[in-house]
């Protein structure tokens, strides 16, 4: 038995696929191709369980003051919480002319994946964001 023949015979056992001297072997392939996409269609309609329960806000507050500055902060039930600080700084520019940049200092925290709580220290200022925290690569020093 040639190759060609036990592909036929593979395509009729398997599934249901018969090459009369009708069928092209054009359609054949057709056909192979459709039900791979089938069964890639129900692989990728997987549906994936996620938790039913809704996240409550336990703390929110937000204050600004009339200068530009603000602070806020919040707390929901399933351990995650943000505080925030902006303050207006005045910088020099390029062409050493005073403008004003708010800086930011803040905190965020949440329970990762492996239930493990996470902190999350930041500062954004007019050199750029600058977070700190265990899950945050440290930048290696060059000696």
């Amino acid at each position: 038995m040639y190759l060609g023949e036990m592909y036929k015979r593979f395509c009729s056992d398997r599934f249901g696929i018969s090459r009369s001297s009708a069928t092209k072997p054009n359609q054949l392939t057709m056909k192979l191709i459709i039900v791979a996409l089938a069964f890639v269609a129900v692989a990728a309609a997987a549906v994936v369980p996620v938790p039913n329960e809704q996240v409550q806000i336990l703390r929110s507050d937000f204050q600004t003051d009339p200068e530009g500055g603000y602070n806020f902060g919040f707390e929901t039930s399933d351990g995650s919480s943000r505080s925030e600080t902006g303050s207006l700084k005045e910088v020099l520019d390029e062409e050493n002319k005073p403008h004003q940049v708010v800086i930011v200092r803040g905190t965020y925290s949440y329970i990762n994946q492996e239930g493990k709580p996470e902190t999350i220290t930041y500062t954004a200022d007019e050199f750029g964001f600058h977070p700190e925290g265990e899950s945050i690569p440290k930048a290696v020093s060059r000696r």
